[in-house]
């Protein structure tokens, strides 16, 4: 999941290769990341475990290079966004 968040934060660089422009644009987009995030949350990964990484790349220096891309931080937050609101259940009335 670290994984996959850090690539969608960090964005395309300016010297890509057609492949890789071919590939983001085709897997690179928000509800793609939010689908494998889901995906992951199924599998094992928690809630807080999402939100404290997206809290750690907001803060931690070991992410600081990350921060600093054109772009990083806005992606950043289209992410917490999407986990930070409440999932609202659907209830069955019968």
């Amino acid at each position: 999941m670290e994984k996959t968040v850090v690539k969608y934060v960090k964005g395309l660089s300016e010297n890509a290769t057609g492949w890789e422009k071919r590939n983001h644009k085709k897997y690179g987009n928000l509800a793609n990341i939010c689908r494998q995030i889901d995906y992951d949350i199924k599998h094992g990964v928690s809630s807080e475990q999402v939100t404290s990484l997206l809290e750690k790349i907001r803060k931690d220096s070991s992410f600081s290079t990350l921060r600093k891309g054109s772009g990083s931080m806005e992606r950043l937050a289209e992410i917490e966004s999407q986990f930070s609101k409440p999932k609202i259940a659907m209830s069955h009335f019968s």
